[in-house]
């Protein structure tokens, strides 16, 4: 039987670090939890679902015993912040409703979103819900990944494929994508394309590289901030 592992939880705290940071006593532990919860779905409601579009690839919070901290990575900086920084403003003062706490929000540019695999599969879902046809969107998107620099691309697709009548999975394979070796950096994403005759799901693999070829200012800009516990050895 095949085993499904997460790829970023199966590299917690050996070569990623958490999307959460913080430490909480027991009793106040799952509070926080479904806190982080509440944020991440608030925000990707707000500006991944909502047009004009953010492109919000990953969210990372930190919290500290003043400060609740929302680094948003985003291939659109410019739609988080909004003119003169009115939206960024608006999106702080909800989440401080939400949470009762001091919020800051903070964005983190995403330099190349062809190979960032959140937003691949979020495109992949947008061109299925305007009618394309699935097999031609997944090659483009594929080689659209390998000509910005990926080393492999994954991509699965299930439901009723095209209207079908039977649901079906479809998988496309670009050079390497070795999930079990722990020094692969594999960015991992999931979306849901909502059609007349059904939801597709979308799941996407990118294999970037191996970790010890990744530069130390890259590594620190992909964590946002926070090192993995153990760095890429030869």
């Amino acid at each position: 039987m095949g085993q499904k592992v997460h790829p970023f939880g199966f590299r917690v705290g050996i070569t990623e670090a958490h999307k959460s940071r913080w430490y909480a006593p027991k009793g106040l532990y799952g509070e926080l939890l479904i806190e982080d919860f509440r944020i991440r779905e608030f925000l990707d409601k707000q500006l991944n679902r909502k047009p004009p579009f953010a492109a919000v690839s990953d969210i990372h919070i930190e919290r500290t015993r003043e400060e609740l901290k929302v680094i948003v990575k985003t291939a659109r900086p410019g739609l988080v912040i909004g003119p003169k920084g009115a939206e960024i403003d608006r999106l702080t003062g909800e989440l401080q409703r939400l949470t009762g706490r001091n919020v800051s929000i903070s964005c983190l540019e995403v330099t190349n979103p062809d190979i960032e695999a959140k937003l691949v599969a979020e495109s992949i879902a947008e061109q299925i819900e305007k009618r394309a046809s699935f097999r031609r969107v997944m090659k483009m998107k594929g080689e659209a990944a390998m000509a910005a620099g990926a080393k492999g691309v994954k991509m699965l697709l299930s439901g009723r494929l095209g209207g079908a009548e039977l649901s079906r999975a479809e998988d496309l394979r670009i050079g390497a994508v070795p999930l079990q070796t722990l020094q692969a950096e594999i960015d991992y994403g999931f979306a849901e394309a909502h059609t007349t005759y059904g939801k597709i799901g979308i799941k996407v693999w990118v294999f970037k590289g191996m970790y010890h070829e990744v530069r130390d200012e890259e590594m620190t800009s992909r964590a946002a901030g926070a090192r993995p516990r153990a760095r890429g050895r030869r």
